[in-house]
């Protein structure tokens, strides 16, 4: 059994996360099977994630790095013109399909903290001729984007991700609109998660340790200004956890976590 790597400080969640998702990017072969936080042989059918039918259409080099826990797009109900910020944009999925209900007149922004994953956005970007895209480098609770200059905020399995959920909330306040709109797949619990499993960077980076409980979540929303937030269960899976059995219970350990939708608003005063 692979001995868990122990959390020091928030920097090695974020070095363990950075490390998973280049080592995905770095693998991935196009056609490859892949998943929700990359993992493939638990994660459903990309076909199964999406509502979008625009999915079909991108090439498997896309498809095949999507990594997500749902929808955000179909959550989002994006208009032509729009300036759409995606954080954690990872191979860029979400991104394209924004880019096609936006239009030409509108601009779409995918922030993400890998290097290896922004090589791999920015080549299908230029393969597919998507010249209302780009992709930044940047932490999502540091966001490379300007004060009050994006209308929508789409995130795909990424928020749990980072170990302070309040900054990313305030960031995506910060440069959202007044009036703009947050709309998030992520995923959260419905009980706190063990201390020990949270002391655990493997834990983080598998989209389980960093799963917070839903009051919680939208609390965080709120303290940051966020108004009419909603949160919709999408699915539930007792998740397994067969590398982390020493700190959850023993053998055949599973944890409340599962996928949801979060949509709110920026006050628009």
């Amino acid at each position: 059994m692979t001995t868990p790597t122990p959390i020091r400080e928030n920097d090695d969640i974020r070095a363990a996360v950075r490390a998973r998702y280049a080592q995905i990017a770095a693998a991935f072969t196009p056609g490859a099977a892949s998943g929700c936080c990359g993992a493939p042989d638990e994660a459903p059918a990309i076909a199964a994630l999406y509502e979008v039918p625009d999915v079909a259409t991108l090439p498997a080099e896309v498809t095949g790095l999507a990594l997500g826990c749902g929808d955000p797009v179909a959550l989002a109900r994006l208009e032509p013109g729009q300036t759409v910020l995606d954080l954690g944009s990872g191979g860029g999925i979400d991104c394209f399909l924004a880019a096609k209900r936006v239009g030409p007149k509108g601009h779409v922004i995918g922030v993400d903290m890998t290097p290896q994953m922004l090589d791999k956005a920015r080549a299908a970007a230029a393969r597919l001729g998507a010249t209302n895209v780009e992709f930044r480098l940047g932490e999502i609770e540091h966001l490379p984007v300007p004060d009050a200059s994006v209308d929508v905020i789409l995130s795909n399995c990424v928020i749990n991700l980072s170990p302070d959920k309040p900054a990313v909330f305030r960031e995506a306040f910060r440069v959202l609109k007044p009036g703009g709109r947050l709309s998030v797949s992520d995923i959260l619990a419905d009980r706190p998660l063990p201390d020990a499993l949270r002391a655990q960077a493997d834990a983080w980076a598998s989209c389980v340790s960093g799963a917070i409980p839903v009051a919680d979540y939208v609390a965080a929303l709120e303290a940051a200004g966020f108004v009419d937030v909603r949160v919709e269960r999408k699915s539930f899976d007792e998740t397994p956890l067969p590398d982390m059995t020493e700190c959850c219970g023993g053998e055949g350990a599973t944890l409340p976590v599962f996928s949801a939708r979060i949509t709110a608003r920026k006050p628009a005063w």
